[in-house]
């Protein structure tokens, strides 16, 4: 029997019966249609949590963070001395694997007023300008500070675009850009003066939405409702609205205008809340953290009070959340695959009882007991196939609505793997479902088959 006419026949049987085989694809189509939907809001979120972990720095960068000292050398824990300038001294001058080093001094319980205006920004941070490409920020107007803003304590500061819309009004509300350079600002009471502004950080939905409100016909600012937010935050992504609620000032104000006169009890505290390293080559990330550990042990005197945070940590929490959706959502449409194919099953074995005569003559021709078994299993095959083809079609439709429900900043990619997978897994449904149906209808005797009534 020729396999074109075999697949022919197949068609001519689904078709001949129109609704029953519409009825068996809808399993197949449903399983289909989940996993590659699935898989797209998994391929969305796995987009979005590696644009946040660049926006935050990249995989070059390292951040040294407190820890509590070993259980070895909890007799020198009120000995610990913390992150201070004389580490990041010690790491620019003996750590040759370490390419750049960022300082940072927050400013804590920050409220940020203009006239009656106020925002709390999600860093307000003394630092030095190496900040720009430790945390890959883009400066889009004004300037950022030099070292004779750091020496004199200058009263400036460098802000985001979230602060901006907080204080100063959004662009959309008034129909123009706003570039608050030179304006004034008080932290915690303590006047600044704006002197640079960094660019709009967003992810890829927010960007696309915006891509569309230009080629939408304007409105009136006035008769325009509240824009509608997605995702983490007003600001798009948590990276990206921690970065537009940033506000970085010199290092030495920070510590001059609010730590040098002392806590509330009058104790100073000229520790660092942070100290950002970037290595020299990824490749050596071991060998580099080996020699920063050398090097902050000796200028703490021994005592291991700290530790490191890579970016490699988040890649891999990244990787095993993406690993986890991906099981539980591989295991939710398997079973709606599964179900298909019992359904596929079913509707090949009641076709064999309505088809006993036939399938008599088919072998008293000469059909061979292959030759049927083929026929069963092709019809069987043709008809998850056709389910398949209608799954990924209906899992276009299905992403769209998943994209309005979606959690997460950047919208579901439906990628050719998922729906290379999902055909492929339901043409086995489709062989293993035919298996049984056409070694019964391979069996039939003729004579019997004749004779069944």
């Amino acid at each position: 029997m020729n396999l074109f006419n075999t697949i022919f026949i197949g068609f001519k049987e689904i078709w001949s019966h129109k609704f029953r085989s519409l009825l068996t694809m809808f399993g197949v189509v449903l399983g289909v249609a989940s996993l590659v939907g699935m898989s797209a809001i998994i391929k969305g979120m796995e987009n979005g949590m590696r644009e946040s972990m660049v926006a935050m720095g990249g995989a070059d960068k390292v951040v040294i963070q407190n820890q509590s000292v070993p259980a070895h050398q909890d007799h020198l824990a009120d000995q610990a001395p913390g992150k201070t300038m004389r580490d990041v001294m010690a790491l620019q001058a003996s750590a040759p694997l370490i390419r750049l080093v960022s300082p940072e001094m927050e400013v804590e319980d920050v409220a940020i007023t203009r006239g009656q205006k106020m925002t709390q920004p999600t860093e307000c941070v003394g630092v030095w300008p190496a900040v720009l490409e430790m945390n890959l920020h883009t400066l889009e107007h004004g300037r950022f500070f030099n070292d004779m803003d750091d020496a004199n304590a200058s009263p400036v500061c460098v802000i985001g675009t979230g602060i901006r819309d907080d204080l100063f009004g959004r662009p959309e509300a008034v129909g123009r850009e706003i570039i608050p350079l030179g304006e004034q600002i008080l932290i915690n009471g303590q006047p600044f003066t704006i002197i640079g502004m960094f660019q709009h950080y967003m992810g890829e939905q927010e960007a696309k939405e915006r891509e569309l409100a230009k080629l939408a016909k304007p409105q009136d600012p006035s008769q325009a409702g509240p824009k509608r937010q997605r995702g983490w935050g007003r600001h798009g992504g948590w990276a990206f609205q921690r970065k537009n609620m940033t506000v970085y000032m010199p290092l030495n104000t920070a510590w001059i205008r609010f730590r040098a006169a002392g806590d509330k009890d009058g104790i100073l505290d000229p520790r660092l809340t942070d100290i950002d390293i970037k290595v020299l080559n990824v490749e050596r990330l071991e060998a580099s953290l080996q020699q920063a550990r050398n090097v902050l042990l000796q200028s703490h005197r021994g005592i291991e009070d700290f530790t490191f945070q890579t970016q490699e940590n988040q890649l891999e929490t990244i990787s095993k959340q993406i690993k986890n959706a991906r099981l539980s959502g591989g295991i939710i449409a398997g079973i709606s695959l599964l179900v298909g194919g019992i359904g596929i099953m079913n509707i090949m074995l009641a076709s064999i009882n309505e088809r006993v005569r036939e399938i008599g003559t088919c072998k008293a021709l000469g059909a061979t007991g292959l030759d049927v078994f083929v026929q069963i299993l092709v019809e069987s095959v043709v008809l998850a196939l056709l389910g398949a083809v209608a799954g990924v079609a209906a899992s276009y439709l299905l992403v769209d609505v998943l994209a309005l429900l979606s959690p997460t900043s950047n919208s579901p990619v439906i990628t050719p793997m998922a729906m290379a997978v999902g055909v492929g897994f339901s043409a086995l449904v489709g062989i293993s479902a035919g298996l049984i149906p056409a070694i019964k209808a391979a069996n039939l005797q003729p004579i019997q088959a004749l004779r069944y009534e």
